[in-house]
């Protein structure tokens, strides 16, 4: 629904901060001369952990979360208002997208009926209930859309493939696709439902889709809105708690890959990839953020900046992905940005937070 958020494409040559302001910035001493990113929270009046982030600007973003949660901001996080379906007390939400401070569309997780859609045209007063899953085995993780009115949500695998189901009215109606152009999945492969970001797009027609839990750890692609798709290995490791959580595309080309070992205290020696061809092929990042990420955001706008978040920290690349240094201890477990280069973040126990810069090399402000 974020028609240049954070899973379409975006326009403009600036940067989200002047911290990741030089593309592609070779040395320490070039890198010394911005400030360095952090976080600042922003008080949200709720312990909910929030999975799901819409960053449509500087002052309006959308949140949802445990417990039926959905939070909105048009005041840049200085005041946080709940806004949430009135039926939906016991709907985890893992992923919301907003095209203004008025219209979001966001999706519950959960086995049957658990997994559903919501949408809102009036700022969260009303909602309607545009999806009930109806179908037992399907277990709804992430959305996405190409633009305000088309967009797919997938399911884990029902007999032996990945779900996907298509609206091309804004959310309002949700139909399944046909699998037949869908690979067959592996044993035990899923997607995770960590940061509403297993399953991305790019333009008009791209889609990503991230997976975990069997044998590999694997990116699915389509290029025609979700009807037909190839598969490709990454090096990422994979097993029940395993895989690639979150992907991120700058264009249809050049594509990042984070996740690892979501279980506290498992190392996560290979957390990130890349890719420079549409995802066909996955090369592990030279320096990998140290433990397990679960969000990924590579704006356009950013050149080779791009920034990735979980529990233990947050990191920043300057090298398209090839390196990682981590910049904030706070946990998060997503994070956004948007079309006027403001950036959220949000995770565990209600924490929001926008990117915001600091001189030197100090603690973080966002813990």
């Amino acid at each position: 629904m974020k028609p240049i958020a954070r899973k379409m494409s975006f326009a403009g040559v600036c940067l989200v901060a002047a911290s990741l302001a030089v593309p592609g910035v070779a040395g320490a001493a070039e890198r010394a001369a911005h400030p360095e990113p952090g976080w600042r929270l922003t008080p949200t009046g709720t312990d909910s952990r929030l999975r799901g982030l819409a960053a449509v600007g500087r002052k309006v973003a959308w949140a949802a979360g445990s417990g039926g949660t959905v939070l909105r901001t048009i005041d840049a996080g200085r005041t946080w208002q709940r806004v949430g379906p009135a039926d939906a007390a016991g709907l985890e939400f893992r992923d919301i997208e907003a095209v203004d401070a008025e219209r979001a569309v966001v999706l519950a997780i959960g086995e049957g009926e658990a997994s559903r859609v919501y949408r809102t045209s009036d700022g969260g007063r009303t909602w309607t209930l545009a999806f009930k899953n109806d179908e037992p085995r399907a277990f709804y993780d992430c959305m996405t859309f190409f633009d305000r009115r088309h967009g797919l949500a997938v399911s884990d695998p029902v007999d032996g493939r990945f779900r996907i189901i298509s609206t091309d009215d804004g959310g309002r109606s949700w139909r399944v696709l046909p699998n037949t152009g869908m690979p067959d999945a592996l044993a035990g492969e899923a997607a995770f439902a960590a940061s509403g970001q297993c399953l991305v797009s790019h333009g008009s027609r791209d889609v990503w889709l991230a997976t975990g839990g069997g044998s590999k750890a694997r990116v699915f692609h389509s290029r025609d809105r979700g009807r037909t798709w190839t598969v490709a290995d990454t090096p990422l490791p994979s097993s029940a708690s395993q895989g690639v959580f979150a992907v991120a595309f700058r264009d249809s080309r050049h594509g990042i890959a984070v996740g690892g070992d979501y279980r506290p205290g498992e190392p996560s020696p290979t957390a990130a990839a890349t890719t420079g061809d549409g995802g066909r092929t996955w090369r592990p990042a030279r320096r990998p953020p140290a433990e397990y990420r679960s969000g990924v955001v590579w704006p356009a706008y950013t050149g080779r900046a791009a920034l990735a978040v979980g529990p233990t920290g947050s990191d920043r690349t300057f090298d398209a992905g090839r390196s990682w240094t981590r910049f904030d201890a706070g946990s998060f477990d997503t994070v956004d940005c948007a079309p006027d280069r403001a950036c959220w973040a949000a995770g565990e126990k209600g924490r929001a937070a926008t990117l915001v810069l600091r001189a030197g090399s100090g603690t973080s402000a966002g813990r």
